[in-house]
């Protein structure tokens, strides 16, 4: 174990949990401490730098293998369902007084399937050469307000589905962000008032000197 160790939830592990030593092994990445599993988080930097590189490479890398596999396919599903939807087009980074694409910021959180946005945004504003791969993902130039550029055709052709491609590859960013904090700071849990534990150790203690009474009665 090291000492990066987040605690998880019975919900988290998937089992009932029962107060075992602190020396049993549940799996090559948790182990059992006083009555509560622990998760190793390995490297948590490393693991945050690699859940947002690609969503659900960090709980790879942890072994945590049902979290990752789940973030992975959730996250770039999400995303790249909305980058169908419109095309190509919604996910793009631009800086300009006329565009600001602030929905960039919440779409960058995805990782590397987003980084291709900032490529072509520097090809077209900073090397004035056309962009890669046609216009996928580049950004609209000009763009001209309250005049019929390239961004009011994409709107035009898309409808509805401009915006709704937006908002998907939104989400994606912003629930891989959760994801990243996962990854570093591990599962988080409820922890129970001192009064609470204080009355439960009391039933604990009062339930096993009943058991006690109970045996030395039919001895």
């Amino acid at each position: 174990m090291t000492d990066a160790v987040g605690y998880a939830s019975d919900r988290d592990v998937g089992f009932l949990t029962q107060k075992v030593p602190s020396a049993v092994m549940t799996s090559p990445s948790q182990s059992v401490t006083a009555g509560r599993p622990q998760v190793d988080l390995r490297n948590p930097v490393l693991a945050a730098i690699l859940a947002w590189l690609w969503p659900g490479a960090g709980h790879l890398y942890q072994r945590r293998y049902a979290k990752g596999w789940i973030f992975m396919a959730a996250i770039l599903v999400t995303y790249f369902w909305g980058l169908f939807m419109g095309g190509g087009h919604v996910v793009y980074a631009s800086f300009s007084k006329e565009d600001r694409r602030w929905q960039y910021f919440c779409q960058l959180g995805v990782g590397l399937p987003a980084l291709p946005a900032l490529v072509q945004t520097y090809r077209v504003f900073k090397l004035n050469k056309p962009p890669l791969f046609g216009d996928f993902m580049a950004p609209p130039h000009p763009v001209i307000p309250n005049f019929d550029d390239q961004l009011a055709e994409w709107h035009r052709t898309y409808h509805q589905f401009f915006e709704l491609g937006t908002l998907y590859t939104m989400v994606a960013g912003l629930l891989n962000i959760l994801a990243i904090y996962d990854a570093y700071a591990g599962p988080f849990i409820h922890q129970p008032s001192r009064a609470k534990k204080k009355e439960e150790d009391g039933q604990a203690t009062t339930e096993l000197e009943e058991r006690t009474e109970r045996e030395r009665a039919k001895s």
